[in-house]
């Protein structure tokens, strides 16, 4: 019988979907034609001219997917994990993650801030990625940049803007290995899961959960729940600029992170380090965080 693997449109997404069908075809020694790729149109994919948390969130990127999951239409959802929202239907289980590919963001039409004209141009619908700039460059005008890698390239080529951010995993997994300079993590901490490509299951298919464990990447899939548990404990939405990365040296996990004001104003820095498995890690940091972080900051996370 056809495993059915379901995916977003876009380029990039089904970059990962093709991806994620190889892995599981080696995995178990099956014709990848055996697994079919299903693709299902998100309303973040038709939604263009608007931020995400203006209408609606992380999930305009899940929703759809996660009622073909639910109603079988597929027996598993692809996805970025940096889309998708920290809480997940009790019915949806994530239940493997790919090796991460690089972290990193590139800029792009300019190879560092410093090199931004004053009152520069920059594209990106990204909260996080805006407070970043903005913690550079004050000066800096940030204008709402959605659409796929191409669209953004060719708006940045049109000269509506002077540069533009983009994930360096997609990037590469795109193929665009020329495409913008990779920024340093001290100077743009990624958004947490960044480069992470997840693998969700409905909970009480234990044949789909026990097919796609198969390829699971343990410290990809360790790193990632840091950084997710690390959103949960601050009560983050799409408004707030969190940046949050978690590294895995041995048995030792160490997650750093950085809240920001929207304006870039003002932003709390911290890391900390312990056991792979140790679950309250990520809250007690975020808690720390939070207790000194200013009020521009503290305001934009629901306890």
């Amino acid at each position: 019988m056809t495993f059915k693997l379901g995916t977003r449109g876009s380029p990039l997404a089904l970059v990962q979907a093709h991806a994620t069908r190889e892995a599981l075809a080696k995995a178990h020694g099956i014709d990848p034609a055996d697994i079919a790729i299903v693709t299902i149109k998100t309303t973040g994919d038709r939604v263009q001219d608007r931020a995400l948390a203006e209408i609606g969130g992380k999930a305009l990127w899940t929703k759809e997917l996660d009622r073909a999951l639910c109603c079988g239409e597929i027996d598993a959802a692809v996805h970025s994990m940096k889309d998708v929202e920290t809480v997940r239907p009790t019915e949806i289980r994530i239940a493997a993650m790919l090796p991460r590919a690089d972290v990193r963001d590139r800029l792009v039409g300019i190879a560092s801030l410093s090199d931004l004209p004053p009152n520069g141009v920059v594209g990106t619908s990204s909260p996080r990625r805006a407070a970043q700039v903005l913690s550079h460059r004050s000066d800096a005008r940030i204008v709402l940049f959605r659409g796929n890698v191409d669209t953004r390239l060719a708006k940045l080529a049109a000269g509506e803007v002077d540069a533009t951010l983009l994930a360096a995993a997609g990037l590469e997994r795109l193929g665009r290995h020329d495409v913008g300079t990779a920024q340093s993590i001290d100077t743009l901490l990624p958004a947490p899961s960044q480069g992470a490509v997840g693998i969700e299951v409905r909970a009480e298919d234990a044949d789909a959960l026990a097919f796609v464990r198969a390829i699971d990447h343990a410290p990809t899939h360790q790193a990632v729940r840091a950084e997710r548990g690390f959103l949960a404990a601050l009560g983050a939405d799409c408004h707030s600029p969190v940046g949050a990365l978690a590294t895995i040296d041995g048995d030792v996990l160490t997650l750093r992170a950085q809240l920001l004001a929207q304006d870039g104003s003002a932003q709390v820095v911290d890391s900390t380090s312990g056991a792979i498995d140790d679950i309250d890690l990520p809250r007690a940091l975020a808690e720390a965080m939070l207790a000194r972080a200013p009020e521009n900051v503290a305001k934009l996370f629901a306890r």
